[in-house]
């Protein structure tokens, strides 16, 4: 979704097409923002706000198509990938890596990597293999193998935008809801390496085996990974001995710290790896690091000005996703290809979620498996939103002879699908599976700390002292236990009476304010 200017007429009548264009738009923020209270505040979950922001926007759409004033209003209206990778999207995912809570986090994030990477590569490629056989077995349009595989990598992009604010407000289990987010905002990166590999793999056939495909893959990840580490650790030293936290200062201070994401961002973008990643990663460790380095002032500015920017371009998104859907051209002409994709990802989603927890809970003791009714939250969580959406009108323009266009019309029909009907019934889909209302207890996960070992009363004496022992080695050569002696001392103007602490604090800049509010 960009803003561009009417093409010919008058200056004078570019600018109050402009200024209609954006009345517009702004028009529509405040009534999204006003509705979404609204519902919020009667707790009517079946319309959640994102579902409501896409409607005002199909039905804003739906007006302007059916009137005189189609052409005028798309100039401004187009939903441009562009805008919405550079612009949009990395306040939502700075925000998302900022805001989360980081023990169950990080003490499930074996459990989130793995949903995330393997489970969405399982996802893409099995969404792609029944969308190739579907073709072949005439069932539905066929496409070439590698545009399946693409068009798979884009729709196993999860959005639960919708899923997560319900989770907040009838308060679920942490654990489930840090699995939920953080695959969500992982998977979102992986899609994205995903589909640019196969699309540079169908731009050069003749090139690559799927070992490269592979390595191609590990690199991009690995160094956005690194690239985001490494601008957050950065800017937690710069902001430790620049001597910016005083009063005169604040205004330099907060606006440095607003600038470090976005050059996290580009920087990644500008070496030909993702941007998602690398903000992500450095979001984290802005917020683990830098934040306590600043002013209490401006740690108060910095959590409310993300949190205002994410509110906005997750809103704006939604509104100008459901306002392009009713304005593009659609290939309505191929039902057979959007019921038969509907169904792949179904049956890829429910692959990737149950698979990924059976590998996981090999390797977890018996008190932190992922329980079934958590499982099915997960399978039943993968809305498709914007991501997807961009992902498939960038396909328009890759792929030739429509093929792109029937990609694009199957993928809007599954983004409007999944988040009005699944987006919808999350409460009652949460109440049936009996996992509202234990999101604070949080007993289970304090006591043993996610992926901690399982209480060991029932071994002998002998195994009983081995396994207190290597508990004890763990603890000590743990993340925890480098973060608490090397890293925060290192990057964070951390006090003597810290060190003080109990050892199993397992993120000592939260004493300092560093995630309060979560």
């Amino acid at each position: 979704m960009g803003v561009s200017p009417a093409v010919g007429g008058s200056p004078a009548k570019e600018q109050q097409a402009a200024g209609v264009g954006i009345l517009l738009q702004i028009m529509m923020l405040v009534l999204s923002f006003v509705l979404g209270h609204v519902l919020r505040r009667h707790r009517f979950y079946y319309l959640p706000e994102a579902s409501a922001s896409l409607l005002i926007g199909l039905i804003v759409g739906g007006l302007a198509n059916i009137s005189d004033t189609e052409t005028s209003i798309r100039a401004w209206f187009n939903f441009h990938e562009e805008f919405f990778f550079l612009f949009l999207l990395p306040p939502i995912i700075f925000q998302s890596g900022f805001s989360l809570s980081p023990k169950p986090f990080f003490s499930n994030f074996g459990a989130i990597v793995t949903f995330a990477i393997l489970g969405t590569f399982i996802a893409s490629v099995v969404t792609g293999v029944l969308v190739y056989i579907g073709g072949r077995t005439y069932l539905m349009f066929g496409l070439p193998f590698v545009e399946c595989l693409m068009f798979g990598a884009l729709i196993s992009a999860t959005d639960p935008v919708t899923v997560l604010s319900i989770f907040q407000e009838l308060g679920t289990d942490v654990n489930l809801y840090a699995l939920v987010f953080g695959e969500s905002v992982l998977n979102d990166a992986m899609a994205i390496s995903l589909y640019r590999t196969m699309s540079l793999v169908r731009s050069n056939a003749s090139g690559q085996n799927f070992l490269m495909v592979v390595v191609r893959f590990l690199e991009t990840f690995v160094g956005s990974m690194s690239a985001g580490v490494g601008v957050g650790f950065v800017s937690a030293l710069l902001f430790k001995y620049a001597g910016l936290d005083v009063d005169n200062l604040q205004n330099l201070e907060c606006c440095l710290f607003v600038l470090f994401p976005y050059f996290s961002y580009m920087l990644a973008e500008g070496v030909t790896l993702s941007g998602i990643v690398s903000i992500l990663f450095t979001a984290i460790v802005m917020k683990h690091y830098t934040y306590s380095n600043l002013s209490e002032n401006s740690q108060r500015f910095a959590s409310a000005f993300f949190h205002l920017i994410s509110s906005l371009a997750e809103t704006f998104t939604f509104i100008y996703m459901g306002f392009d859907i009713a304005m593009e051209k659609h290939s309505w002409s191929h039902v057979g290809f959007i019921l038969f994709s509907i169904l792949c990802i179904i049956i890829a989603r429910a692959v990737n979620v149950f698979s990924c927890a059976y590998l996981v809970n090999l390797f977890r003791p018996l008190q932190t498996k992922i329980p079934l009714n958590h499982q099915k939250a997960l399978w039943y969580s993968g809305l498709r939103g914007a991501m997807a959406f961009a992902l498939a009108l960038q396909s328009v323009h890759d792929l030739p002879e429509g093929h792109g266009q029937i990609i694009f019309t199957a993928t809007t029909a599954i983004v409007v699908l999944t988040v009005l009907l699944i987006g919808g019934s999350t409460g009652t889909m949460l109440e049936a599976l009996q996992v509202v209302g234990d999101g604070h207890d949080g007993e289970s996960f304090e006591a043993n700390n996610g992926y901690v070992a399982p209480s060991y009363v029932e071994e002998g004496p002998s195994g009983n002292r081995f396994k207190m022992k290597l508990k004890e080695f763990h603890k000590r050569t743990s993340f925890s236990a480098l973060d608490k002696n090397y890293l925060t001392p290192f990057f964070t103007s951390q006090n003597e009476d810290d060190d003080d602490e109990e050892d199993d604090e397992p993120m000592p800049s939260s004493r300092r304010g560093g995630f309060h509010g979560q």
